[in-house]
């Protein structure tokens, strides 16, 4: 797959992208939010809440691994077709920091765009711009399960 961007990104279908996830059971139970999408990158978005902690008042690390979970596989995504879903084969991750409040911010960026095959890092740091986990995932093209949004997902 050609790393330059292939079409231009429809604004309405990411409008409706990020409302259908930030909506969704999951996001919702956890709170994160996904703030931007493009190509090869997304932005995902955490305000800490008493939720998020394990018993030692730091933040869970499935926290952040969700969060890294989540900014691997947007940044990811927009390469796709339209009609081509993506799924997870691996994700590590390394904790770098404990986090007990304030907000986190994970950073996903596509190092490696693939037909079949992607490979991403998202980066989560804490309301300082301190880094506090890091992790790579490495996923897999699904043709046929592209997210139907009632738009086209690109205007070329």
């Amino acid at each position: 797959m050609s790393t330059t961007n292939p079409a231009t990104i429809n604004p309405e279908y990411v409008a409706r992208l990020i409302d259908a996830v930030n909506t969704g059971d999951f996001p919702s139970h956890v709170d994160f939010k996904l703030r931007a999408v493009d190509y090869d990158s997304c932005r995902v978005e955490l305000d800490i809440a008493q939720k998020h902690f394990q018993p030692l008042g730091i933040v869970h690390g499935g926290v952040m691994a969700t969060m890294i979970d989540t900014a691997t596989f947007w940044a990811g995504f927009m390469r796709l077709p339209e009609d081509a879903g993506l799924v997870n084969v691996d994700l590590k991750l390394n904790y770098l920091k404990a986090v007990v409040g304030g907000r986190l911010i994970a950073e996903g960026r596509c190092l490696r765009p693939g037909r079949q095959i992607s490979y991403t890092e998202a980066s989560v740091r804490n309301e300082h711009g301190e880094l506090v986990a890091h992790g790579t995932s490495t996923l897999m093209a699904l043709p046929g399960k592209g997210m139907k949004l009632g738009v086209p997902k690109f205007l070329d």
